[in-house]
């Protein structure tokens, strides 16, 4: 079944792209039969997928656009979404990701000098099914008491059990290989540069960005994974003089060996860990050559895989801009932004022998005492590899683990001082 049966983006469209969309009644079955009703929210159409909920405050634009929400209903705990327009600066990828994307109230003005049109013309634009006047604090207590589920929106078909056949006849999020459907077709680069104007590579369709408006020293080289990447992490690497190679979720280790990189990366991204074996095989073999590794969200579940651990799939997951997590090497507290359904399953406390040295914890969930990161390290401690769970880019978020793109660098002067592999 097909994730959104929403119009051709020109379809719902009886206005501009900054007017207001009109509303019609609308639908929304979770798959245990909850009910709840309200209005068309962008394109009149219908939409599948697993609802999870985000806390952010803020940064929706961001969230919509993140690739990390592929075949996802997205509920929004914020009340009221769309006070700031949509502009055309935020976005993390080339198009909106989500499946279908509920709120409470829907803005009926955008107020920001940045904003070119309304997020309900934004979506309808892009043929995304959407729904408001909904009672999202009584279905994000649900979610959380449940756990995410899979979920139907529809303004063309609002008999309740017709949709919930369909959504019981929608794919799970467990066991679903995602990667391959939100990476890049081609390999990009995405050079080290100060200005993120010039940093639009992005996902499933990313050519590259613009020619880059100022220049920084090349410092050293990257490839970058691309499970899902958002625009703003290779801008991260290429505002500290890193040169990032931006490849797609199929390339092999002889293709990133070819570049001869300082560090591999792997990006953020969508699915379920465990159902995807060819970044594993990759990784591996990025260890065993001794190549610096850093890992974010999906990276660092692949990480986890790679070292022996497995994965696993939380109640209703870590979402928004606002999780406390803890850097156990420093004992900090940092306030970070998440997107994540599962997670890894390791040791607390103390190292594990692998094959490419020794593993451990680094940073821990203070809410759950979910593991929020892995190091990699020598038998005398010193650092080889390591992730995060969380988005140290900030985007959108706060910017405590912005100091993890500089251990990656601080990481791949160390390794190349010492004539590691690469």
């Amino acid at each position: 079944m097909p994730a959104s049966t929403a119009p051709a983006p020109s379809a719902p469209s009886s206005t501009s792209r900054s007017g207001r969309v009109p509303r019609v009644p609308a639908l929304l079955v979770l798959e245990d039969g909850t009910t709840f009703t309200g209005s068309s929210f962008g394109a009149v159409g219908e939409t599948f997928g697993e609802a999870v909920f985000s806390t952010g405050m803020s940064g929706y634009q961001e969230t919509l656009t993140d690739p990390s929400y592929h075949r996802q209903v997205v509920v929004a705990t914020a009340p009221h979404i769309g006070n700031t327009g949509w502009n055309d600066e935020d976005d993390e990828s080339s198009r909106i990701w989500v499946a279908g994307y509920v709120v409470r109230d829907a803005a009926r003005v955008a107020s920001s000098w940045r904003s070119r049109r309304s997020v309900d013309a934004e979506l309808a634009a892009q043929g995304v099914v959407g729904m408001c006047d909904v009672d999202t604090r009584a279905l994000t207590r649900h979610l959380r008491e449940r756990g995410a589920m899979r979920v139907g929106i529809s303004s063309v078909d609002t008999d309740r059990a017709s949709l919930l056949a369909r959504v019981q006849e929608a794919p799970q999020m467990s066991g679903a290989h995602l990667a391959d459907e939100v990476t890049t077709p081609e390999a990009y680069v995405v050079p080290a540069w100060s200005s993120r104007s010039a940093s639009d590579g992005s996902s499933a369709g990313g050519e590259g960005g613009r020619p880059p408006s100022g220049h920084r020293e090349k410092r050293f080289t990257v490839a970058a994974v691309d499970l899902g990447i958002k625009s703003m992490t290779p801008y991260r690497l290429a505002e500290r003089g890193i040169e990032t190679h931006v490849l797609p979720a199929t390339t092999s280790w002889a293709q990133v060996e070819a570049l001869h990189p300082d560090g591999v990366f792997f990006s953020n991204g969508p699915g379920d860990p465990g159902a995807t074996e060819d970044a594993v095989t990759l990784l591996r073999s990025v260890l065993e050559a001794g190549v610096p590794y850093f890992g974010i969200c999906f990276g660092n579940q692949i990480f986890g895989r790679a070292l022996g651990f497995g994965t696993y799939k939380l109640r209703y997951g870590h979402r928004g801009i606002n999780q406390p997590v803890m850097d156990l090497s420093t004992r900090k507290v940092e306030v970070t932004a998440h997107n994540h359904g599962f997670a890894v399953d390791a040791p607390r406390e103390g190292r594990t022998e692998t094959p490419y040295g020794w593993a451990r914890v680094s940073h821990v969930g203070l809410n759950d005492d979910v593991v929020e990161g892995l190091a990699l390290e020598d038998e005398d401690g010193t650092l080889r590899s390591f992730s995060v769970q969380y988005h140290p880019e900030a985007a959108a978020g706060p910017h405590d683990a912005s100091y993890l793109f500089d251990r990656f660098v601080d990481l791949m002067e160390s390794r190349s001082t010492k004539g590691a592999p690469a």
